[in-house]
């Protein structure tokens, strides 16, 4: 190895050494400084050293004046890289030859600033390492790049590009590749310009199986311009003043692990860009998609907010949850909103436009005041999936006319439950509600609520799937326009009179239509119900115990009846043949709803069914399923 650190011996190495150098397999390294710049002699060419003052090598020319060491050597350079390794309160840079000349690194103690030319015309990958308690990476350009982060630990205390640990001022897609089995571990400063712990101007996209932490001092944990994309990458956001994770266009994780906590205002949230333009909606691969939507399509995402009103997911746009693990927690309280001068709420998962959950685990909880776990302000469709959502909390009041009730599903738009498995609980209203229609179809749905179990504010229709409503302080189905049910198999149970097991508005002029699937009613039907193509019973019931309905021979489903405080008294049974029912059975199937069904049962002996009426002990203030007239509503609803 030949090591010259004088200018003056830059001349004997340039007429002495340049031969040897070219002949061989050698790297030439120019030291400004910090930087070290890697000329591979494979690519060298020619150089030229102007008359002692300047030195040029693959279109880079040096001032001999602020060369500080050149040496040749056997080390191998990979084209379109740069290299920054952070060691304390300093920081070390080398740059390949073939893009010297299109880069200008400024390092200030460990604080890297690296501008790009706008002639780039390839991607560099920059690799950072090494620790430093005060220090930071800047890079603007306006092509692509990749940064690899390869066990780095960076702090930055005093600002001087932005405050940032990592910004990248660059417009362009922003890989983000986490070396696999590394820890890698970003701070921003206190105070400062920035908008995030790191920020991209651009898209980011996380990929490798490393693992990246971050601590957002000033504003947000990450923060990018444009787009997310996770895949296979570990990301955990343990602190953050504002948002845990905030970027615009659209948020897509396909694999790998996301985790927020301590977060000063949302967990994860995506806006739309362009407001002035609106939405693109969803485009075929995303291209040039500025939709504000979140795509959870794999991997974990586990998120907990304890901040007022904060949000666990939001996005502006669409949400859309297709498989994966999602877990989020909100314990904040509600708060009122000025801007919209309305009462807000925490929300575990939270939508603008329209949410879909097609499949996935996911657990909700929300503990504050006014909190929901999952609220759509469009429509919400359920379509497979396992959802577990608990909303423990009281109403928010603000106002006589600004509050927000807690519950655990909502929409504002029409709702549809075609598949997968709900469980919804609610200790201060409606565990289910919707704005709108509300249609199920398939799947297993429990909710349990001191208010209406399941409500909606216009139709309600069941058709199909596996539906327990269970409500220890008003009615079990409650619609606001027709309750129709044409298929699946129903239980509902109600709280003392006047409330009943299914009810419709007839108040307001409409009605609940009965015209197949199975059903048991604990509570009864509403006042002046329509029942065709079937049969409707009712019987007597002890809490707690467990009950096969049969439609005829057909055993449809067996049910345990729960041990509420306040039950409605009567049990209404309806089937599309002769109802029958048996007591004392042995669930032997698919446990469902939460423990109180099963797809199926043994044993048990024959329950005495009467002819439901309106008369009897149908209506308030009746015995316990007495006998009466002709089918119909239970004497007297809401």
């Amino acid at each position: 190895m030949k090591h010259i650190t004088k200018i003056a011996a830059i001349a004997a190495l340039f007429a002495i050494g340049c031969q040897l150098f070219t002949a061989q397999a050698q790297t030439l390294n120019v030291t400004v400084g910090s930087v070290t710049y890697q000329f591979p002699a494979s690519q060298a060419g020619d150089m030229a050293f102007d008359e002692g003052t300047t030195f040029t090598v693959m279109g880079k020319t040096f001032s001999a004046s602020d060369i500080t060491a050149m040496s040749i050597d056997d080390s191998a350079i990979t084209d379109g890289t740069i290299g920054v390794a952070y060691n304390g309160s300093a920081a070390a840079v080398t740059v390949a030859g073939n893009i010297a000349q299109y880069v200008t690194p400024i390092v200030n103690g460990a604080h890297v600033s690296i501008a790009q030319s706008d002639n780039l015309a390839e991607e560099i990958t920059y690799t950072l390492s090494g620790t430093s308690t005060d220090g930071e990476f800047y890079m603007s350009g306006s092509y692509k790049a990749t940064l690899v982060l390869n066990g780095l630990t960076l702090t930055n205390a005093q600002p001087i590009s932005s405050g940032a640990a990592i910004h990248i001022q660059n417009g362009k897609r922003i890989n983000i590749k986490l070396t696999e089995g590394t820890v890698n571990t970003l701070a921003d400063a206190a105070s400062g310009s920035q908008k995030g712990c790191l920020y991209v101007k651009g898209h980011a996209e996380f990929k490798q199986k490393g693992t990246l932490n971050v601590v957002g001092n000033l504003k947000h944990g990450i923060k990018t311009g444009e787009y997310i994309s996770v895949k296979n990458a570990t990301i955990n956001v343990t602190s953050a003043v504002g948002d845990g994770i905030n970027c615009a266009q659209y948020f897509l994780i396909e694999s790998g692990n996301v985790s927020i906590s301590g977060t000063g205002d949302d967990g994860l949230q995506c806006d739309i860009d362009d407001t002035d333009t609106g939405s693109t909606g969803e485009t075929t691969d995303h291209e040039d998609e500025d939709s504000g939507n979140i795509y959870i399509e794999g991997g974990a995402v586990t998120v907990s907010v304890s901040a007022a009103a904060s949000k666990g997911i939001k996005a502006e746009g669409d949400l859309r949850i297709s498989d994966g693990t999602v877990d989020v927690t909100t314990t904040g309280n509600g708060a009122y909103d000025s801007d919209e001068r309305d009462a807000k709420g925490c929300a575990g998962l939270k939508s603008d436009g329209n949410m879909t959950i097609a499949g996935g685990t996911i657990t909700l909880k929300s503990t504050g005041t006014g909190g929901k776990c999952i609220k759509a302000d469009g429509k919400l469709d359920i379509t497979g999936g396992t959802i577990t959502a608990t909303s423990t909390g009281s109403q928010y009041r603000y106002s006589s006319s600004a509050t927000a009730s807690a519950k655990a599903i909502k929409s504002d738009g029409a709702m549809t439950i075609s598949g997968g498995t709900t469980t919804a609980s609610s200790a201060s209203h409606e565990a289910i509600e919707s704005k709108s229609t509300l249609d199920i179809s398939g799947g297993y749905v429990y909710a349990s609520a001191s208010d209406d179990a399941i409500n909606s504010s216009s139709h309600m229709t069941i058709s199909g799937g596996y539906v327990m409503a269970n409500s220890s302080g008003n009615d079990g189905l409650d619609a606001n326009g027709n309750l129709y049910i044409k298929g699946g198999n129903v239980f509902a149970v109600a709280s003392s009179q006047p409330e009943v097991g299914i009810d419709a508005n007839t108040e307001g002029g409409y009605k609940l239509y009965i015209s197949g699937g199975n059903v048991v009613a604990i509570g009864g039907f509403e006042n002046s119900s329509s029942i065709t193509s079937g049969t409707a019973m009712s019987a007597s019931y002890s809490k707690g115990s467990w009950y096969a309905l049969y439609n005829g021979s057909e055993q449809a489903f067996a049910f345990r009846v729960p041990s509420n405080n306040s039950m409605g008294q009567t049990m209404a049974v309806y089937t599309t043949g002769t109802p029958a029912l048996k007591s004392g059975v042995t669930a032997s199937g698919t446990t469902i709803w939460n423990g109180y069904g099963s797809t199926e049962a043994t044993g048990g002996s024959d329950v005495t069914l009467s002819t439901y009426s309106s008369g009897g002990g149908m209506g308030p203030g009746g015995g316990q399923g007495g006998p009466g007239g002709n089918q119909g509503g239970h004497g007297g609803g809401r």
